[in-house]
């Protein structure tokens, strides 16, 4: 069973970049028909899909990040990336990880998910 391990800063100054790191275990980030996406879910709201970047390292992005969003990886070390540039407030959230078989734009298709990081944006 792959497990996921989301890492980075808890606290982010507003217009800085957003980073933050999902370590996967347990399977390979480039295993056939693996979905690997960032998900969050600001304070009071439902959880909203960024984007995902596929086994074969296509990336995909929901036009509500697009502008200011870049997943990539690293195969040498079976993990991914999220950066989110000119953060707000806004972007308080919890940040998660997740693996789905196939390609997914929404959170109740992924089976697999990371426990979570709490973000805050302050100055």
């Amino acid at each position: 069973q792959v497990q996921l391990q989301e890492s980075g800063p808890g606290l982010v100054k507003p217009s800085q970049t957003l980073s933050l790191t999902c370590t996967v275990s347990g399977g390979s980030i480039t295993t056939n028909y693996g979905y690997w996406s960032w998900i969050r879910q600001p304070p009071g709201k439902g959880q909203e899909w960024i984007g995902y970047i596929a086994y074969t390292g296509s990336t995909h992005y929901s036009p509500s990040f697009k502008s200011r969003t870049s997943i990539s990886r690293d195969t040498s070390k079976n993990h991914f990336t999220l950066q989110l540039s000119s953060v707000t407030p806004e972007d308080t959230a919890v940040y998660y990880c997740a693996r789905a078989p196939k390609p997914a734009t929404t959170p109740h298709e992924y089976d697999s998910w990371g426990q979570g990081i709490q973000v805050t944006v302050s100055s």
